[in-house]
């Protein structure tokens, strides 16, 4: 097949011509110009085959440097073609990121928080290059930009170029562009797609060709078009939101991609891919972009691999030519969180259950098909799926709410399946749990007993012999953590000690869980205070009480209601009206605690406007370590970051904590949630097992001198996975500082 394209100079000049530009149309067939070597052609061949050719299980990547010094700046132009016209120039000054962004899509974002007002004010046409430098090292950078100077003063700008090197004021320019597709996406109407499309231009025609996709645009009423991307490669993107609901919307969506498509390949002799592949959308156009003899060499290539069409069959090549027609999704609508979702995947990688049942994408895609399939009156097959959703999509959600922090339109899955449970409760279910909330002292006391008990026959017996007792078969009832080796005597219930001083003064709100079978945190919490001369206030009237996550994660409202609404009487009362701080020892429950304001009745919603709470690693970063003296800082220790540490922003509070206590601090980089959502894994172990198995793997490589977190359930699913005691970090601040 090499020799046949080499003897064909027409077809080598029309490859090489076409890798001059990024284009991912077709098969990569530039790899029997640059390689000899038949294992070297087909290797290259694979990659963007899009599982065509072969299934890909492991690949590993060679990346390009992250250049440490940066210079950053937006430059604003009257004009989508005066922008594009001034790219050339801008290559020459060899910035690194020329990023394209027009009118329409700066105004997406122009209410998002942090971007400058005046982006309000610029005209209908105006538009906008970000323009980056970077280099390895601070005169590197320096001189990069005094050479681009010049160039900017032969540019029709509207503002004098304003470049910066804050991270701050960096961060939130590549947010401005970033954060257009989402934007757009989120906005969309209910029942349609964002349809995301990338081409190539010749750059030098690239102000010209902007122009033309935005006449396509007015021409077939796609009125929130926006037109984005890398313009020093002449790749643009475009997003529209599409419906495939009715006849007339598919044919608006066949005549606009005739004629854009008709424009890139025949007027500019583009690229209908840039980087995101062919797909069955471009399929029936890829022999109209490459030319026949180029098509029958991919037709060809398919044949010799896969003879019998059974890889990926339809996409890249196939013989129906409305391909782009004829596999629409159509997206009913369900609810909110389903209808905002764009199916990108982003949630994915972060998602405790991803190996075990299902991601968010796909619990969202399988309630799209459950509604599909009440549209279409097919009862048994929708029967059949909401039977298996149960336990796939409902039973082994962690609901940590994570996937929120990828999820470029700011879906929290979680409180989807919350709602669901709560939706599918009966009025028994929601009055034994209110009960049950009534009554939390009670059960709170009976737990005790219960560890207490479990305890006592462990040291008599041997730690594992309530292990061995409560299991039947591979299963342990209640479930491993309860059991499990790391739980030590529960505490003794004190009042509080130290005399108060009002300045230094705090009310310890232990978490139910700690009390329960927290071990010594109690007593570990009063000794770090003491070193660190705060004053502690802490109550048996505390006791029994709840920050509600155990109702809330379950959709019970009226328990964890009556639970919040308790709980900050309480506390109201003990830090005598917001007059001391207060500090909660697991942070998922000062993340409830703190979201809590919107089930309180009207009265202890000014009551919890009053109060101040502190998560631990707050209360440890920001009052005990200035006040304590660390004298004996571990070697090496890790870290597992619970899920609420993402949320609130903590996790820069928890590397100086690991700083100042440790020579070396490590944070696995595949930590994530641990699966346990509160209870949820004392009832499905499997969770837990599969959510840390890649964090556990990672810490396994390496013997530390101690394993911390912030949340005592998180701590012993970790514990269970990687063989080490999980503790507190109080214990860390507790073990490395002087006794006063």
């Amino acid at each position: 097949m090499r020799a046949t394209i080499l003897a064909n100079v027409a077809l080598t000049a029309r490859i090489r011509k076409k890798y001059q530009q990024k284009n991912t149309v077709g098969y990569g067939i530039n790899a029997f110009v640059d390689f000899e070597h038949p294992l070297d052609i087909l290797a290259h061949l694979l990659i963007g085959a899009e599982g065509t050719l072969a299934f890909i299980a492991e690949a590993v990547l060679n990346t390009v440097p992250d250049l440490p010094y940066k210079k950053t700046g937006m430059l604003y132009f009257e004009s989508a073609e005066a922008a594009c016209n001034a790219i050339p120039a801008l290559i020459q000054t060899g910035a690194a990121a020329l990023e394209f962004m027009d009118r329409a899509s700066l105004r997406s974002v122009e209410n998002m928080v942090g971007v400058p007002d005046f982006l309000k004010t610029l005209s209908p046409q105006a538009a906008s290059i970000l323009c980056e430098f970077q280099e390895t090292s601070e005169l590197g950078i320096l001189e990069k930009y005094k050479w681009a100077q010049p160039v900017f003063a032969q540019l029709p700008l509207l503002f004098e170029p304003h470049f910066t090197q804050n991270a701050a004021e960096q961060a939130l320019m590549w947010k401005i562009r970033k954060g257009m597709y989402p934007s757009v996406a989120g906005m969309r109407a209910k029942g349609t797609s964002a349809l995301l499309e990338d081409f190539t231009f010749p750059v030098e025609r690239l102000g010209e060709a902007v122009v033309d996709v935005q006449r396509l645009f007015e021409k077939h009423g796609y009125q929130n078009g926006i037109i984005f991307g890398h313009a020093k490669d002449g790749n643009l993107h475009f997003v529209v939101s599409q419906s495939y609901a009715t006849e007339a919307a598919i044919a608006r969506y066949e005549q606009f991609n005739d004629e854009l498509f008709e424009l890139v390949l025949k007027k500019y002799d583009g690229a209908l891919k840039a980087e995101h592949s062919t797909g069955r959308a471009v399929a029936a156009y890829v022999e109209a972009e490459w030319g026949t003899d180029a098509y029958q060499i991919m037709r060809q290539l398919k044949q010799l691999i896969d003879p019998t069409q059974l890889l990926n069959p339809g996409v890249i090549l196939t013989e129906d030519k409305l391909s782009h027609i004829h596999n629409l999704k159509v997206m009913p609508i369900v609810e909110e969180e389903v209808d905002k979702c764009i199916e990108c995947g982003f949630c994915e990688p972060i998602c405790p259950s991803r190996d075990l049942t299902l991601t968010p994408r796909r619990r969202i895609g399988v309630r799209r098909a459950i509604k599909r399939l009440e549209e279409s009156g097919d009862a048994a097959t929708r029967a059949t799926l909401l039977k298996d959703y149960q336990f796939d999509g409902m039973d082994t959600c962690a609901t940590d709410g994570l996937c929120a922090t990828n999820c470029p339109v700011d879906i929290n899955t979680g409180d989807l399946v919350k709602r669901l449970r709560r939706e599918n409760h009966s009025a028994f279910q929601n009055k034994m749990a209110l009960r049950l909330a009534q009554n939390f002292g009670f059960l709170e006391k009976t737990a005790r007993v219960v560890v207490q008990t479990g305890y006592t026959f462990n040291a008599l017996f041997g730690k594992n012999f309530m292990r061995n007792a409560t299991t039947i078969g591979r299963k342990v009832i209640p479930s491993l953590p309860l059991w499990s080796n790391q739980i030590s005597k529960p505490p003794q219930l004190i009042e509080s000690q130290l005399v108060e001083k009002d300045d230094l003064s705090i009310v310890y709100f232990s978490s139910c869980i700690s009390r329960m079978m927290g071990g010594a945190i109690l007593n570990t919490f009063l000794s770090v205070c003491k070193k660190a001369g705060i004053s502690v206030r802490m109550s048996k009237k505390l006791h029994g009480t709840c920050c509600g996550q155990i109702f809330s994660s379950k959709g019970f409202v009226e328990a964890h209601a009556f639970t919040a609404n308790e709980t900050i009487e309480k506390l109201h009362l003990q830090s005598e009206a917001g007059k001391r701080a207060i500090v909660l020892d697991v942070t998922s429950c000062t993340q409830t605690m703190k979201a809590c304001r919107n089930v309180l009745t009207d009265e202890n919603k000014v009551r919890f406007d009053q109060l101040t709470f502190l998560d631990v690693i707050d209360f440890a970063a920001d009052r005990l370590l200035p006040r304590l003296q660390i004298v004996k800082p571990k070697d090496t220790i890790v870290f597992h970051p619970v899920c609420s540490v993402y949320k609130m922003g903590s996790m820069s509070k928890l590397q100086m904590i690991g700083k100042k206590c440790a020579k070396k601090a490590d944070f696995p980089v595949f930590a994530g949630c641990c699966g346990m959502g509160g209870d949820k894994g004392f009832y499905y172990p499997q969770l837990t097992l599969a959510a840390t198995k890649m964090e556990a793997n990672e810490v396994q490589t390496t013997v530390y001198d101690g394993y911390y977190s912030s949340s005592k359930t998180c701590e012993m699913a970790l514990s269970e996975a990687v063989g080490k005691n999980y503790e507190s970090i109080l214990k860390l601040l507790d073990e490395v500082s002087a006794t006063q």
